[in-house]
């Protein structure tokens, strides 16, 4: 085993951690393996981080601190569709964190400001605190669920014409035309599956604009 030559710390425990969990998901966070990404002994590990949860937790609170707060020089709308957009961004590059965010409370540092920051935008856009409440959990849930489906998607962008034209054929003749246009509009190589988040937040934010009272 390689010896550490830089002292052990909670953020290097946790970014060790956080490279394990974007390779093979967060089944491989185990003391050991982290234990030996660092080169130290799986105990000693404890002084800085004092279970798993607390590591889950601790690489969660990391994964927020890299999406963009909204900017309060923004107009309210475009501040939360950045948010919204570099939400989708950060979580695709740690496709395990999603599903996390949504099986557990989260209460760190970065997710805190997280939180504040969006509340304040949405308030100072006039929404009532109920309001607010709810706005911030639309946006979450079509960022989350459209995140969840790009992840688990059976199909790389290249791969649905094929899919297309393997499926097609088995259709009924005359049946299901709007199927079989659609399939044709796949078949020409340009459809990767979903539309951008864009399409699903920019309709929640035209929404709820409506509802500022």
């Amino acid at each position: 085993m390689t010896v550490s030559r830089k002292p052990l710390s909670t953020e290097r425990v946790l970014q060790a951690a956080l490279s394990l969990a974007d390779k093979g998901g967060t089944d491989t966070l185990t003391m050991r393996a982290i234990g030996q990404a660092l080169g130290v002994e799986a105990m000693s590990l404890y002084k800085h981080v004092a279970n798993k949860d607390a590591i889950l937790d601790g690489i969660v609170d990391l994964v927020v601190a890299e999406i963009a707060l909204p900017d309060p020089a923004d107009a309210w709308k475009t501040a939360m569709r950045r948010r919204g957009v570099s939400a989708h961004e950060v979580l695709l590059r740690h496709k395990w964190a999603c599903a996390l965010l949504m099986a557990r409370p989260n209460v760190g540092p970065a997710m805190l400001r997280y939180v504040e920051s969006t509340l304040e935008t949405l308030r100072g856009a006039g929404f009532s605190v109920k309001q607010a409440d709810y706005a911030w959990n639309a946006m979450d849930s079509h960022i989350y669920g459209f995140t969840l489906q790009r992840v688990n998607s059976p199909f790389e962008a290249d791969q649905y014409a094929e899919a297309a034209e393997t499926y097609v054929p088995r259709l009924p003749p005359g049946e299901f035309p709007r199927l079989t246009e659609l399939a044709e509009h796949v078949m020409d190589g340009r459809y990767d599956g979903v539309p951008p988040i864009t399409f699903g937040l920019d309709l929640i934010l035209d929404g709820l604009e409506r509802t500022i009272t």
